[in-house]
């Protein structure tokens, strides 16, 4: 008997089994082959057909049960995992309004900003725990200010993850922790922000049934079995976002525990349970996926560095070299500091942490006849290991006190250099797990069943290997200062 998981992104839709007894993997399938469409009529704007994501879910599940040769009785429950921040509307008859603005879209942003300073920035990071940015309700209230017509019929809105598994039972129901990622949640009150759907002037009855992050939320319509090609009444017992999702993946659910991913964009997601927020500029605050009202107040802290795995990506494109394999090769005959070249790899638009200064990407202190293209491979996986600790500093500013940093196995972390520059810095050891976020939505539904020490020793099981600090920090310490000084000299111009 198998869970079947499913991890709605922007560029595709992962689809995982795994056995529901011992929570190994069996297979995972991606769909479409190549990217999804984005849509994007003016500058800023993205935005994807909610019909289109239902379509490709379904046709990964179809996909998976032919590979595997997996019958539908024998998946016992679905979990989902979705992009996080999207508007997707939906009028009396359950039909969708419109495309759906999606987490990448910056229409809203002046929306948002304005309602920080209108409601108040304490209140906001006091009771949202974030300014309402280019969330979910400022989204709306775009909708609202320059879609009237449209915002007439809306019946509810809902989160990505929240259409997926309405298409599958026709229920329309959402989760604290996916109304936090919209900012309408109010996290002193406990419970949904009155003073946000005043000021944006949103009727309550908008939103949906809240249901738990884990439990029963509703089984499988004679419609949603009949187009997915599953079982009638076969339960949803999960759903979080995208990076809620990847830290549970990697088993982060407490106070202390900090999950990295080092894909096209980095991410550095900290669980804590202190309330208080200092940097609401640049980092965003959610009801983690383990969250209840009333009890546990465990909070994810998310920075996100736009310029990452990008930049190595863009680098393998232009030096010549036919893997990164051979990039971290020529990276390791340099010593640390790259004879010191450094390597801004801020060049993937406005980063948040640097207060949505958009500085672009630089390589400075090049010598033309010392440096060769090794000395470039060094300096990039060490520029954006440095921008991960640098992200890592304003989180610690913000309150965390970091016990245990786990990654996946991704390309930046499968680079000792990068792995072992972050341990060395931050005096931490990394552990590596290889795992996915359609895996982690899979094993997730045995949360409702068992609890957390099943899903851990899951977890266990994709045990890689650990990263540790190198003893002699200095070189690693010297280095990152060089780094910094040329950040804050480009960031003070």
């Amino acid at each position: 008997m198998y869970f079947l998981g499913i991890d709605l992104g922007s560029s595709s839709v992962k689809v995982a089994l795994v056995a529901h007894t011992t929570g190994k993997s069996i297979a995972v399938v991606q769909e479409p082959e190549k990217e999804m469409s984005i849509f994007s009529s003016k500058k800023g704007w993205a935005e994807q057909s909610p019909e289109g994501w239902w379509n490709h879910v379904c046709n990964g599940i179809k996909k998976i049960k032919k590979k595997c040769q997996i019958p539908e009785n024998e998946i016992l429950g679905i979990g989902i995992a979705y992009q996080m921040h999207g508007l997707v509307l939906i009028d009396e008859q359950g039909k969708t309004l419109r495309k759906s603005i999606i987490w990448c879209d910056s229409r809203a942003v002046d929306i948002g900003n304005k309602a920080y300073h209108e409601i108040g920035e304490q209140v906001c990071d006091t009771h949202l725990l974030n300014s309402p940015g280019n969330f979910t309700a400022s989204k709306l209230r775009w909708i609202k200010e320059n879609e009237p017509t449209t915002y007439s019929k809306i019946a509810k809105f809902m989160l990505p993850g929240d259409y997926i598994a309405y298409r599958f039972t026709d229920k329309v129901n959402t989760t604290i922790s996916g109304l936090s990622e919209g900012t309408f949640w109010d996290f002193k009150e406990d419970n949904i922000s009155k003073t946000l759907l005043d000021y944006y002037e949103i009727p309550s009855h908008f939103i949906p049934e809240t249901v738990a992050t884990y439990t029963h939320q509703g089984n499988l319509s004679k419609s949603g079995a009949k187009e997915s090609g599953l079982k009638e009444g076969t339960p949803i017992l999960y759903r979080a976002g995208d990076q809620p999702n990847n830290a549970l993946s990697l088993n982060v659910l407490h106070p202390g525990e900090i999950a990295a991913t080092g894909g096209t964009s980095g991410v550095v997601y900290a669980v804590t349970d202190n309330l208080s927020v200092k940097e609401s500029s640049r980092v965003n605050n959610f009801a983690h996926v383990n969250y209840q009202k009333g009890t546990v107040k465990n909070i994810g802290k998310l920075l996100c560095i736009n310029g990452a795995g990008i930049q190595y990506r863009w680098l393998l494109n232009i030096l010549g070299v036919t893997s990164y394999q051979e990039m971290n090769k020529l990276a390791s005959q340099v010593a640390i500091g790259a004879d010191g070249v450094c390597l801004i790899p801020f060049g993937n638009g406005a980063e948040r942490m640097l207060n949505n200064q958009d500085i672009g990407s630089r390589i400075v202190n090049l010598d033309f006849n010392r440096h060769t293209k090794a000395h470039i491979c060094r300096a990039a996986l060490e520029g954006i290991a440095f921008s991960f600790v640098y992200g890592i500093e304003i989180l610690v500013s913000d309150g965390i006190k970091a016990r245990a940093i786990r990654a996946g196995n991704d390309n930046l972390f499968r680079s000792g250099i990068f792995a072992s520059t972050i341990a060395s810095l931050i005096g931490q050891d990394i552990e590596i797990y290889d795992t996915t976020g359609a895996i982690g939505a899979a094993r997730a539904c045995i949360l409702s069943e068992k609890g957390y020490e099943t899903f851990s020793a899951y977890v266990k099981n994709d045990y890689v290997m650990t990263h540790k600090p190198e003893k002699e920090r200095q070189h690693f310490e010297i280095a990152y200062l060089n780094w910094k000084k040329e950040l804050e000299f480009i960031l003070n111009q």
